[in-house]
Protein backbone atom coordinates (compact mmCIF):
# COMPACT_ATOMS: atom_id res chain seq x y z
CA UNK A 1 0.00 0.00 0.00
CA UNK A 2 1.26 3.48 -0.90
CA UNK A 3 -0.17 6.54 0.87
CA UNK A 4 1.67 9.83 0.31
CA UNK A 5 1.18 12.70 2.76
CA UNK A 6 0.56 16.11 1.21
CA UNK A 7 2.00 18.94 3.31
CA UNK A 8 -0.46 21.67 2.40
CA UNK A 9 1.37 24.92 3.12
CA UNK A 10 4.49 26.65 1.87
CA UNK A 11 4.43 29.35 4.55
CA UNK A 12 7.76 30.19 6.19
CA UNK A 13 7.90 28.91 9.77
CA UNK A 14 5.06 26.48 9.08
CA UNK A 15 4.04 24.43 12.09
CA UNK A 16 2.23 21.88 9.90
CA UNK A 17 5.58 20.33 9.06
CA UNK A 18 5.74 18.94 12.61
CA UNK A 19 2.38 17.29 12.06
CA UNK A 20 3.34 15.90 8.64
CA UNK A 21 6.55 14.42 10.08
CA UNK A 22 4.60 12.84 12.96
CA UNK A 23 2.01 11.36 10.56
CA UNK A 24 4.85 10.07 8.36
CA UNK A 25 6.43 8.34 11.37
CA UNK A 26 3.15 6.66 12.40
CA UNK A 27 2.34 5.52 8.86
CA UNK A 28 5.84 4.12 8.32
CA UNK A 29 5.54 2.09 11.56
CA UNK A 30 2.53 0.35 10.05
CA UNK A 31 4.61 -0.82 7.09
CA UNK A 32 2.83 1.35 4.52
CA UNK A 33 4.94 3.01 1.83
CA UNK A 34 4.72 6.76 2.32
CA UNK A 35 6.51 10.04 1.74
CA UNK A 36 5.82 13.74 2.16
CA UNK A 37 4.67 15.63 -0.92
CA UNK A 38 5.47 19.27 -0.15
CA UNK A 39 3.41 22.00 -1.86
CA UNK A 40 6.61 24.06 -1.99
CA UNK A 41 7.73 21.76 -4.82
CA UNK A 42 4.60 22.48 -6.90
CA UNK A 43 4.27 26.26 -6.80
CA UNK A 44 3.43 28.02 -10.04
CA UNK A 45 3.22 31.69 -10.93
CA UNK A 46 -0.35 31.20 -12.18
CA UNK A 47 -2.98 28.48 -12.19
CA UNK A 48 -2.38 25.79 -14.83
CA UNK A 49 -4.56 22.73 -15.26
CA UNK A 50 -3.12 21.64 -18.61
CA UNK A 51 -1.31 18.73 -17.00
CA UNK A 52 1.75 19.60 -19.07
CA UNK A 53 3.94 21.51 -16.61
CA UNK A 54 6.86 19.65 -15.03
CA UNK A 55 5.11 20.05 -11.65
CA UNK A 56 1.89 18.49 -12.97
CA UNK A 57 3.74 15.54 -14.52
CA UNK A 58 5.67 14.94 -11.29
CA UNK A 59 2.48 15.14 -9.21
CA UNK A 60 0.56 12.88 -11.64
CA UNK A 61 3.20 10.17 -11.25
CA UNK A 62 2.85 10.32 -7.45
CA UNK A 63 -0.97 10.38 -7.46
CA UNK A 64 -1.23 7.56 -10.02
CA UNK A 65 1.03 5.35 -7.90
CA UNK A 66 -0.82 6.20 -4.66
CA UNK A 67 -3.56 3.95 -3.32
CA UNK A 68 -4.83 6.79 -1.14
CA UNK A 69 -3.70 10.20 0.15
CA UNK A 70 -3.42 12.03 3.43
CA UNK A 71 -3.53 15.82 3.42
CA UNK A 72 -2.06 17.78 6.33
CA UNK A 73 -3.75 21.16 6.06
CA UNK A 74 -3.43 24.22 8.27
CA UNK A 75 -6.27 26.65 8.69
CA UNK A 76 -5.53 30.21 7.62
CA UNK A 77 -8.33 32.75 8.16
CA UNK A 78 -11.01 30.03 8.21
CA UNK A 79 -9.76 28.61 4.90
CA UNK A 80 -6.98 26.49 3.50
CA UNK A 81 -3.76 27.64 1.80
CA UNK A 82 -3.93 28.91 -1.76
CA UNK A 83 -0.81 27.01 -2.77
CA UNK A 84 -2.58 23.75 -1.82
CA UNK A 85 -5.51 24.72 -4.07
CA UNK A 86 -3.17 25.52 -6.93
CA UNK A 87 -1.34 22.22 -6.49
CA UNK A 88 -4.57 20.23 -6.41
CA UNK A 89 -5.79 22.07 -9.51
CA UNK A 90 -2.80 20.82 -11.52
CA UNK A 91 -4.66 17.52 -12.06
CA UNK A 92 -8.19 16.17 -12.25
CA UNK A 93 -8.61 12.62 -13.62
CA UNK A 94 -5.80 11.26 -11.44
CA UNK A 95 -7.83 11.98 -8.27
CA UNK A 96 -10.97 10.15 -9.38
CA UNK A 97 -12.29 7.86 -6.61
CA UNK A 98 -9.01 8.17 -4.65
CA UNK A 99 -9.56 7.80 -0.88
CA UNK A 100 -8.25 10.77 1.10
CA UNK A 101 -7.77 11.26 4.84
CA UNK A 102 -7.47 14.69 6.40
CA UNK A 103 -5.40 16.14 9.22
CA UNK A 104 -6.35 19.66 10.25
CA UNK A 105 -3.82 21.92 11.93
CA UNK A 106 -4.24 25.13 13.92
CA UNK A 107 -2.74 27.13 16.73
CA UNK A 108 -6.26 27.45 18.17
CA UNK A 109 -8.63 24.96 19.78
CA UNK A 110 -10.48 23.71 16.67
CA UNK A 111 -7.58 21.94 14.97
CA UNK A 112 -8.19 23.43 11.54
CA UNK A 113 -11.83 22.27 11.32
CA UNK A 114 -13.01 25.33 9.38
CA UNK A 115 -10.18 25.07 6.87
CA UNK A 116 -10.93 21.41 6.31
CA UNK A 117 -14.59 22.18 5.67
CA UNK A 118 -13.52 24.49 2.85
CA UNK A 119 -11.03 21.93 1.53
CA UNK A 120 -13.70 19.21 1.45
CA UNK A 121 -15.67 21.18 -1.15
CA UNK A 122 -12.67 21.06 -3.47
CA UNK A 123 -12.00 17.37 -2.82
CA UNK A 124 -15.63 16.49 -3.57
CA UNK A 125 -15.34 18.42 -6.85
CA UNK A 126 -12.27 16.32 -7.66
CA UNK A 127 -14.37 13.14 -7.06
CA UNK A 128 -12.22 11.97 -4.17
CA UNK A 129 -13.48 9.70 -1.38
CA UNK A 130 -13.13 11.69 1.85
CA UNK A 131 -13.04 9.27 4.76
CA UNK A 132 -14.84 10.04 8.01
CA UNK A 133 -11.80 9.52 10.23
CA UNK A 134 -10.19 12.94 10.52
CA UNK A 135 -7.45 14.03 12.91
CA UNK A 136 -7.52 17.58 14.29
CA UNK A 137 -4.18 18.83 15.63
CA UNK A 138 -5.20 21.75 17.86
CA UNK A 139 -3.19 24.15 20.03
CA UNK A 140 0.03 23.47 18.17
CA UNK A 141 2.08 25.77 20.38
CA UNK A 142 1.76 23.28 23.23
CA UNK A 143 1.14 20.01 21.34
CA UNK A 144 4.77 19.58 20.24
CA UNK A 145 7.98 20.00 22.21
CA UNK A 146 11.00 22.11 21.21
CA UNK A 147 12.43 19.22 19.14
CA UNK A 148 9.18 18.81 17.19
CA UNK A 149 8.04 15.68 19.03
CA UNK A 150 4.39 15.32 19.91
CA UNK A 151 3.58 15.43 23.64
CA UNK A 152 0.16 13.76 23.50
CA UNK A 153 0.49 10.00 22.88
CA UNK A 154 -3.20 9.68 21.96
CA UNK A 155 -2.46 11.14 18.52
CA UNK A 156 -0.70 7.96 17.43
CA UNK A 157 -3.96 6.07 17.92
CA UNK A 158 -5.89 8.80 16.06
CA UNK A 159 -3.55 8.63 13.05
CA UNK A 160 -3.70 4.82 13.14
CA UNK A 161 -7.49 5.11 12.99
CA UNK A 162 -7.16 7.36 9.96
CA UNK A 163 -4.97 4.73 8.31
CA UNK A 164 -7.50 1.99 9.11
CA UNK A 165 -10.24 4.14 7.55
CA UNK A 166 -8.19 4.57 4.38
CA UNK A 167 -7.33 0.86 4.22
CA UNK A 168 -11.00 -0.09 4.54
CA UNK A 169 -11.76 1.90 1.36
CA UNK A 170 -9.12 -0.12 -0.51
CA UNK A 171 -10.49 -3.58 0.30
Amino acid sequence: MNIPIILGTAREGRQSEKVANFVLEVIRKSGVETSIVDVRDYRLSASDNSGQSPQAKKLAAIINKADALIIVCPEYNHGYPGELKMMLDLLYDEYYDKPVGLCGVSLGPLGGARGLQALKLTLVSLSMQIIVETVYFANLRTLFDEQGKIKDASYEKKVSGLLIGLASRLE
